[in-house]
C-alpha cells in the first residue's frame, strides 16, 4: 500500500526529464568548436624507464631462452 503515489511521482519526474529542453547557448558552442587553441592535448609519451628490461621481452618474442 502506498506504492501508487510513489510510482506516480517517479513517472512525473521521468516525463519532465524526457521532454525538458534547456536553452542552449549556440554562440558559446560555436566558439568552443572553432577555437584556435585546443582545449585538450594528447599526453606526451613517456620513454621506457631503466627498470624495464626489454631484453627479456625480445628473447621471449623471438623464441630464444
Amino acid at each position: 500500500m502506498g506504492r501508487g503515489r510513489a510510482k506516480a511521482k517517479q513517472t512525473k519526474v521521468a516525463r519532465e526529464l524526457k521532454y525538458y529542453s534547456p536553452d542552449t547557448d549556440l554562440t558559446a558552442l560555436q566558439r568552443e568548436l572553432h577555437a584556435d587553441t585546443p582545449l585538450y592535448s594528447k599526453p606526451e609519451r613517456l620513454a621506457p624507464s631503466d627498470d624495464e628490461d626489454e631484453g627479456d621481452y625480445q628473447q621471449w618474442a623471438s623464441g630464444e631462452r
